[in-house]
């Protein structure tokens, strides 16, 4: 097959021809905005919970606003490197088409559950429990050695999985949404690996993919000569893009709501800066590696000086606005990173990043992640929404144990889900254990339906017996 042969490629030979005089990438575009869950993204939390107010974002905005970021730097990086355009690559994983890389934006939060990162670290800690019971109980009685005890948890690990908002995109994409007589979407490869930011199976990584999904993901890659652990520059450039549009579209969020405020007083007081450097102190990212606590301390406050320094000259502009300023600083950033991006070389590989003078901007990259930390510790460690996260942890604790049981929560759960259950458990290898089913169903809620059906079973208001569901 040619390079476009293989991106093109699809896991399932498509059953209908009514749509072949469209482009492939555009028929992956249409069903991802048609289908349910991108509907759902309208009722899921951003950083504020849904529903909080018309201007704030939710996952649904936050998607569409990545995608229209990540197309318009994949058609100026196609213009600026030629050898990533799909006539001269060397390699189906080192183009850049601006359609896919739209694609993978609009998807790239469709695993998100209710209620934000919060909703994702309960469900994840839900199933952790439970594999922790499961290992108790088959050394009831015994004193396991601690190679069996490992034997044991890497079984159960395997059974049960886990729970993470990239590995349940593909257990939409891939099984749970429906389209013909297959399951899944049935997308173009160029797609998946596109959203695919983990490139790695769930066995070796939390933020790894699910093993049902991971084994089409790993034959492409196989198929397309990827080496280990390296991601398309479509999954790059979209990965990127999504870390701008969060550093620079949630801190203006924050100052609609009152959450930041623009002026020494607020960006310079000890205490956030030291909310802030803590909060980098737990990243992972290589270009943290090897700083301190001083140099990161002086690395946040260049950034908020360049944060007020950019706002205080575009106040005036703005003839005082502020409103316009607001969205004339956000703005600002996102062209500064926007324009930023470029392609380096990485050995055997491309890598998508942030270029100057023909190196990698590291400084640009910690500019990126203080802004993002920034956004952080102002609204996320909020009183009020702490408390909202608080309330969502409960619900959905709540709506764990009424599913739990498949002898008495059949009444409770939809019939399709049930069905689709029991199909499932017919196969010769099925996908799910009963206890991922529920933790799927609860994933694909909105906030509101988490709330509603917690409430129905819970709660003092009682649902009609006339709404659908």
């Amino acid at each position: 097959m040619t390079i476009s042969e293989k991106r093109q490629h699809r896991q399932h030979p498509e059953q209908t021809r009514s749509d072949a005089t469209r482009a492939a990438y555009e028929r992956d575009y249409s069903r991802l905005i048609h289908s349910p869950t991108f509907r759902r993204l309208q009722g899921k939390s951003q950083v504020f919970g849904a529903g909080t107010g018309d201007y704030y974002r939710t996952r649904l905005t936050h998607s569409l606003e990545v995608a229209q970021i990540a197309r318009e730097a994949a058609r100026s990086l196609i213009r600026l490197y030629p050898d990533i355009d799909l006539s001269r690559a060397a390699n189906p994983g080192l183009v850049l088409d601006s359609e896919v890389v739209e694609c993978a934006a609009i998807a790239h939060d469709f695993g998100h559950p209710p209620f934000g990162h919060k909703g994702e670290e309960v469900l994840d800690g839900i199933l952790d429990r439970l594999v922790e019971e499961k290992v108790k109980e088959a050394f009831q009685g015994k004193q396991p050695t601690p190679q069996e005890i490992l034997d044991v948890q890497a079984k159960v690990r395997s059974k049960y999985e886990h729970f993470e908002g990239n590995a349940h995109n593909f257990r939409l994409i891939m099984f749970l949404e429906k389209r013909e007589n297959i399951d899944g979407l049935n997308l173009s490869d160029a797609v998946l690996l596109g959203i695919n930011k983990y490139p790695y199976s769930g066995m070796v990584s939390k933020k790894g993919m699910y093993r049902h999904e991971w084994e089409y993901i790993s034959h492409i890659r196989d198929e397309w000569g990827i080496p280990a652990g390296k991601k398309t520059l479509e999954a790059q450039l979209m990965d990127l893009c999504d870390d701008i549009a969060y550093s620079a579209h949630d801190l203006e969020d924050g100052i609609k709501a009152g959450k930041i405020e623009v002026h020494e007083h607020f960006l310079f007081d000890p205490h956030l800066n030291r909310l802030i450097v803590e909060k980098i102190m737990t990243l992972e990212d290589s270009f943290w590696k090897g700083w301190d606590e001083l140099q990161i301390q002086h690395k946040v406050q260049n950034v908020l000086e360049a944060f007020l320094k950019v706002w205080n000259e575009k106040m005036p502009v703005c003839e005082q606005d502020y409103s316009r300023t607001r969205r004339e600083v956000k703005g600002h950033w996102v062209s500064l990173f926007a324009n930023s991006l470029g392609v380096l070389d990485e050995g055997d590989w491309k890598k998508v990043t942030f270029v100057r003078e023909g190196a990698e901007d590291v400084d640009m990259l910690r500019t990126v992640s203080v802004l993002k930390s920034f956004a952080w510790v102002t609204m996320i460690k909020d009183m009020r929404v702490q408390r909202l996260q608080k309330r969502s942890e409960w619900m959905i604790r709540r709506l764990w144990g009424a599913f739990l049981d498949p002898a008495t929560s059949k009444s409770i759960i939809p019939t399709d889900w049930l069905q689709r259950y029991e199909r499932d458990q017919a196969q010769a290898r099925p996908i799910w254990t009963w206890e991922h089913m529920v933790i799927d169903y609860i994933a694909g809620m909105t906030d509101a339906y988490a709330e509603k059906i917690y409430n129905e079973l819970y709660g003092l208001k009682v649902g009609s017996i006339y709404d659908v569901d």
